[in-house]
């Protein structure tokens, strides 16, 4: 990965790599910016079949997608996945050509405040997260991240399907061939606030079950509610391990996020996870209980 390139400022005397805070317009502009690269793979895909002699049906069939996909995504209605870009590499032999574009459409869906970040996680070797209010993004069902941004009434329609399929994008990291090894820590509320609907929750709560049950470096631990004040009640934030072994700490607002390497502060918030994790239930106890939440959502 190109080394990323961060705009260095002093805030409260600590050094921090920062993105420009953002308003809720910016999503609207960055659905322009990325409409570009939405008609170049378009583009592409359909010059490609042409160049095979293969019709929508039957380039369908060889993604093992519908052929109504293939029609939206050709006349630029929908934004193909990660998945659906490498499918399409292996059946046109195009050396990771379609997975490129999409790579940059997806990076030009991110909102500016987040783009620092997304670069960190890809690269990271460990993540260590902690999140007292929802599901953490990488471990979301595509059902909760829906009703996550169509919260409030604040996007349109398209704008959260384009963020919707950014956050699952983003969640490849978890089964590329060396993925990070992350230790999830949420707080027990997560479980019992209602996003989406009863259906929605069931859905997302056996899905951390399954997560958690089939992926080796994956370890997720609840915060009981019994553990009354905590450390982790000031806020959620990540901690990432990259490759040079450097630690850095993300902390996210309402419409910025900051990413901050001094020395000191880091220590600092290594300490704040020690001691969260210390108040949460074991990894099995934890499963064991998110299973047990989300039979009570029917």
């Amino acid at each position: 990965m190109a080394r990323l390139r961060w705009e260095v400022e002093r805030a409260d005397g600590q050094r921090v790599r920062r993105s420009n805070p953002t308003r809720y317009e910016d999503v609207r502009r960055l659905s322009v910016e990325s409409s570009s690269m939405l008609d170049h793979y378009a583009e592409e895909l359909r010059l490609a079949r042409a160049a095979q002699g293969m019709s929508q049906t039957a380039l369908a069939e060889a993604l093992s997608y519908s052929a109504a996909l293939v029609a939206k995504v050709e006349t630029c209605e929908r934004r193909p996945s990660i998945d659906f870009a490498r499918r399409c590499d292996t059946v046109f032999g195009a050396d990771g050509r379609f997975e490129r574009i999409q790579r940059r459409i997806s990076r030009e869906t991110v909102v500016p405040w987040f783009r620092d970040w997304a670069g960190i996680e890809q690269e990271a070797t460990a993540l260590r997260t902690f999140e007292p209010l929802c599901i953490p993004g990488l471990l979301q069902t595509e059902g909760y991240a829906r009703a996550i941004h169509a919260g409030g009434g604040l996007f349109a329609a398209d704008d959260i399907e384009r963020q919707v399929a950014t956050r699952l994008d983003r969640q490849a990291v978890l089964t590329r061939d060396r993925p990070p090894l992350l230790s999830v820590v949420i707080d027990e509320h997560v479980l019992c606030r209602c996003i989406g609907g009863p259906e929605v929750m069931r859905e997302q709560l056996q899905h951390l079950v399954k997560l958690g049950s089939t992926l080796p470096r994956l370890r997720i631990h609840v915060v009981p509610m019994s553990a009354g004040a905590y450390p982790g009640l000031a806020g959620p934030f990540v901690i990432a391990t990259l490759p040079s072994g450097e630690d850095v700490v993300y902390l996210e607002g309402q419409r910025h996020g900051q990413v901050i390497d001094r020395t000191d502060f880091v220590q600092e918030m290594v300490e704040v996870w020690e001691s969260i994790r210390g108040e949460a239930l074991s990894h099995q106890q934890s499963l064991d209980l998110i299973a047990e939440v989300a039979e009570t959502w029917i």
